[in-house]
């Protein structure tokens, strides 16, 4: 078995192939913006292939591509490559190839994605990019984003001192606001930092976090742990001066917004949440005025599906063809 993994920037896209062969198809290529992808090749004999799909945002100010070769691992290939595998198995979607002519196993991804009814990573990365591109030049000054597998990756050890690296690059303390879409779980929940670079003393502009999620039952706030150590570790990156007991008394608010009803439209939620709140928020958030617009009134059901159907035509990635119970389920 040979293994070879290429990291690549700004946007990326993993395709784990299981006993196959190298996979060079990118997700995502928009107008003029370069794709570049992460690869991983596999190569064993002359099996077939089971093809697996996830996304990683990689730096967005570099393009170079670093290979690295796993020879000199300490471990054995078959135990690198089982840790690979179970590394992504949390946001994994399997989409087996045709099985017929060799012509016929190149899949169009397009199409693949197009039909899945929960966004796996790479289509709601593809769908936010399309999202953040859509906001006026004022509104992507006073925000910015990370990308949606940062946070899984940072939970991860090998790979959380680039991801801090990334997030550095993101100047996000000179920011009024800052996206971060999770994925945890197998679940889709919007984190936003609020003025992350004023004083809990602020009286205009109070530094706290948001949690939105469109599944309370599941309790939101089992993955406060988890945040309150990124927060910490990004302070500590950007060689801030606040100490932990400061992260720890960032409020954490996580509204009643509206809830979805069934396993498959979180994603969805997450970009509209996105969507809205850009377009709402305040420039100065204090949290004596929370909830503000975040409530369980905060938009319909028909607001949500023509969004989802106009993103779609506009990423050619259709969001159709799924539709809730009828009506939004409010949190009880």
């Amino acid at each position: 078995m040979q293994i070879a993994i290429r990291f690549a920037r700004p946007y990326s896209t993993v395709q784990i192939l299981n006993n196959g062969q190298t996979c060079t198809e990118s997700l995502l290529r928009r107008n003029s913006v370069t794709t570049h992808c992460l690869e991983l090749s596999m190569r064993k004999g002359k099996s077939k292939l089971i093809p697996e799909i996830i996304s990683i945002d990689g730096d967005t100010s570099a393009s170079e591509n670093v290979v690295v070769s796993l020879s000199a691992c300490k471990r054995t290939l078959e135990q690198e490559a089982e840790d690979l595998r179970r590394s992504f198995a949390l946001t994994r979607t399997i989409a087996p190839f045709p099985r017929g002519q060799r012509s016929k196993r190149r899949a169009n991804i397009k199409h693949a994605i197009s039909k899945q009814k929960k966004l796996d990573s790479g289509a709601f990365g593809c769908h936010f990019e399309k999202l953040w591109g859509s906001f006026s030049e004022d509104k992507r000054t006073s925000f910015t984003y990370l990308d949606c597998l940062w946070f899984y990756l940072y939970r991860r050890q090998p790979y959380k001192a680039k991801v801090l690296t990334w997030i550095k690059k993101k100047h996000i303390f000179s920011k009024n606001y800052v996206l971060v879409p999770i994925i945890c779980w197998q679940h889709w929940s919007l984190l936003i930092f609020c003025h992350f670079g004023e004083s809990l003393q602020s009286k205009t502009r109070t530094p706290c976090m948001l949690l939105l999620d469109s599944l309370q039952m599941g309790n939101p706030r089992r993955v406060e742990p988890d945040i309150r150590k990124f927060v910490l570790d990004i302070y500590k990156a950007e060689g801030r001066p606040e100490n932990e007991d400061f992260i720890y008394r960032i409020p954490l608010l996580v509204p009643k917004v509206p809830q979805q009803t069934n396993n498959e439209e979180c994603g969805r939620f997450v970009l509209y949440f996105s969507k809205l709140f850009v377009e709402g928020a305040p420039e100065d958030f204090r949290v004596e005025d929370y909830p503000y617009f975040m409530n369980e009134n905060w938009f319909t059901l028909e607001g949500l599906e023509s969004f989802c159907e106009k993103l779609g035509t506009l990423n050619g990635l259709p969001l159709k063809g799924w539709r809730t119970s009828g009506r939004l389920k409010k949190k009880t």
